[in-house]
């Protein structure tokens, strides 16, 4: 029988409550609890044990935002993350669209706490990202730089020329967008098109970025803006070459390393070099479908802060137990 089942006596449960009390609200040492008492004050530590174990004392957390504390500090361990804000399982909702809608709050309010006047912001082309920049009312001044051109066939609301404007009209700084198409038909154009004055002004902003906002994506259909811009053909090509992840139009193998594929010609984006540069990037990064998308690019380095619900973060820290 465990200890959880055994008939609990009201002495002893009355002893633990009191010293619990002394310990987590009074604020005694166990040193002092056990002298009162005189017992070791191992035997006070076994005793705090116990009393969380039945259920005599029972931690909560109240944050602003339903955070599990647990999975978020493991996350950012596994990884060598600076900080990671895990969605908790039970106010995770059902569908897609409401789970973007609080990754993207969640994601908000992070910005609006690190974002600083002297800091320039970059942002990718996301739903989520959208969605943050959405739920932001309030930026120090700060210059916000697009980090991709124009996916093909998004309404103009979702596209990341407007999401630049909206952050920079909240913030009150500068807004350098591409307006471009982020996927190109051959590398002359590319050129030709990165040499044009208003995108050639955005691309030199890239080396002055201080914080970046990313979604990562995995290398599937629907699931990467990349992914869904390219032919049947050129999508197999890529696959074949170990593609699983996808940021900023940038991609990453397996094990997190940037892919070099002839696609790196053929897009408006900031490299991989320059986004590894980038002091603090912010991913975001939901549901198991993405989750070995999700551990290739956290094992890449380049990320500090990941946002992501539990679903996601559970089957990434298996996956990152299973290398040992």
């Amino acid at each position: 029988m465990s200890r959880r089942s055994r008939t609990v006596s009201l002495t002893d449960s009355v002893q633990a409550a009191t010293i619990a009390h002394r310990f987590y609200v009074r604020g005694h040492s166990k040193l002092d609890i056990a002298k009162d008492y005189s017992i070791s004050r191992f035997k006070v530590a076994r005793i705090l044990d116990w009393a969380r174990e039945i259920g005599i004392v029972k931690v909560t957390f109240d944050l602003p935002f339903p955070i599990d504390p647990g999975l978020s500090g493991e996350l950012a361990a596994a990884y060598g993350l600076r900080h990671a804000f895990v969605l908790e399982r039970a106010s995770q909702p059902e569908g897609r669209p409401e789970l973007r809608r609080r990754i993207g709050a969640l994601a908000a309010s992070v910005l609006s706490e690190l974002a600083t006047k002297d800091d320039v912001i970059g942002l990718s082309w996301a739903r989520s990202v959208n969605v943050m920049t959405e739920q932001i009312t309030s930026l120090p001044r700060c210059a916000v730089v697009q980090l991709c051109g124009v996916q093909a066939g998004m309404d103009m609301r979702d596209r990341s020329v407007e999401t630049v404007s909206g952050l920079a009209r909240v913030s009150g700084g500068d807004a350098y967008p591409i307006f471009a198409p982020l996927v190109l038909p051959d590398r002359r154009t590319t050129e030709t098109l990165r040499r044009q004055p208003g995108i050639a002004e955005t691309f030199g902003q890239f080396r002055n970025i201080t914080k970046a906002v990313v979604s990562i994506g995995a290398w599937q259909e629907n699931e990467s803006t990349v992914y869904d811009s390219l032919s049947p053909s050129e999508r197999d090509s890529i696959t074949k070459r170990g593609a699983k992840a996808e940021v900023a139009a940038r991609l990453f193998d397996a094990e997190g390393n940037a892919l070099s594929t002839g696609l790196a010609h053929h897009v408006l984006a900031i490299s991989h070099e320059e986004l590894r540069q980038v002091p603090e990037v912010i991913a975001l990064g939901y549901t198991t479908p993405k989750a070995e998308a999700i551990d290739a690019v956290l094992r890449s380095g380049m990320v500090s802060t990941f946002i992501t619900d539990a679903d996601a973060a559970r089957r990434a820290l298996e996956l990152a137990a299973a290398r040992g």
